[in-house]
């Protein structure tokens, strides 16, 4: 999408902003929506905002989408007030349109947000340290707190059936019969591992089935990169990228968690020698989650470590089945990227089970 600044403008006007614009700026590193920042000079002082076009392809729904955002940052909002006097950089900040909604809907059926930019913060892209891992296992854990006793069943299936491990064993099943690419026969090993796994990997999406574990609010993609540190890397101050948000089992989030932040090589690395679970990291990760998600069932946490292996085993269902139908989903950059991701979450599956009496 090309930046056409009156186009962008005539866009902004139709959102509660006050003040006078001084600057709009392309963000170049999102792979979901198109992004841009604004600069606002009021009453003296400068306020940016971060505006969005929701890509409808990946959310076919973004009214829904943006509800359960707007209803999940409230709620957090109204645990915050009174505690902290720095709010807006522990929550995400809807502005609305003036007339009171959360989206606009331009002349070309584009849908568009704003936020309140969220200033003076880092983000990391990798797990330098144990102290920042029980920082990021701490920061998922208080988002789901200030989440455990908001009704998970009220929000919106954005992505049905986003984590259904059987549903993504049919989608892989269905890749190898139509096999439209030729590569079954390139991946034999990979797929008689997973065949082998297919039944430990669908504990959680049975016991959710079941009833055994509680329906509660899930981001579903706890990454590192979605959480933001003060300057000083001494707090983590909010979880962002909402989403994704939606019902589902908290271990799912609990599963990238340990997944992300316990891998020691690259998600896409070609050296599977650099793929190794860190113990330290696990442990750390787990021990700041610990520290705040003290609402757990007792199913709940004896499946904790067991989530990492199944949600590194429902990625690498969905980045081999994508490898097999042609790379469809995935944003590829060499032939092969869809099976090294594959390839390196096996991988990683087999170093947990090598490290599961230390995990």
């Amino acid at each position: 999408m090309q930046l056409d600044p009156p186009m962008l403008k005539d866009i902004l006007a139709h959102f509660s902003i006050e003040g006078h614009l001084l600057s709009l700026k392309l963000h170049r590193e999102g792979h979901i929506n198109t992004t841009f920042f604004s600069t606002f000079e009021h009453k003296g002082c400068l306020e940016r905002y971060t505006h969005q076009r929701i890509n409808t392809e990946a959310f076919k729904d973004p009214v829904s989408l943006m509800q359960n955002i707007s209803a999940v940052t409230s709620h957090i909002r109204g645990k915050l007030e009174g505690r902290y006097s720095d709010i807006d950089q522990r929550v995400l900040t809807v502005i609305p349109t003036r007339d009171g909604q959360l989206l606009f809907e331009d002349g070309q059926g584009g849908f568009w947000r704003t936020y309140r930019y969220i200033d003076q913060v880092q983000t990391y892209n990798t797990i330098e340290s144990e102290e920042q891992a029980y920082l990021f296992g701490a920061a998922v854990g208080t988002f789901q707190l200030q989440l455990s006793d908001f009704d998970g069943a009220s929000l919106s299936h954005t992505i049905p059936r986003f984590h259904d491990m059987r549903l993504r064993y049919e989608q892989l099943q269905e890749a190898v019969k139509v096999n439209h690419h030729n590569r079954v026969e390139t991946v034999a090993d990979e797929l008689a591992f997973l065949e082998d796994n297919q039944s430990r990997g669908c504990v959680l999406t049975d016991a959710l089935a079941e009833g055994k574990l509680p329906l509660r609010v899930t981001h579903n993609d706890t990454k590192v990169n979605n959480v933001l540190f003060s300057l000083d890397g001494s707090e983590a101050l909010c979880i962002i990228d909402l989403d994704t948000v939606m019902p589902g089992t908290i271990l799912f989030d609990t599963g990238d968690m340990l997944r992300t932040g316990s891998n020691t090589g690259e998600e896409d690395t070609i050296d599977l020698n650099r793929v190794d679970c860190a113990v330290p990291l696990h442990r750390a990760l787990l021990s700041g989650y610990r520290s705040q998600a003290t609402f757990l069932t007792a199913l709940e946490e004896e499946l904790l470590v067991e989530s990492g292996r199944t949600i590194t085993q429902i990625m690498a269902v969905r980045f081999l089945t994508d490898y097999l139908n042609g790379d469809v989903y995935y944003h590829i950059e060499r032939e092969q990227h869809n099976l090294d991701r594959a390839r390196t979450q096996i991988a990683l599956m087999r170093a947990m089970d090598r490290r599961w009496s230390e995990l």
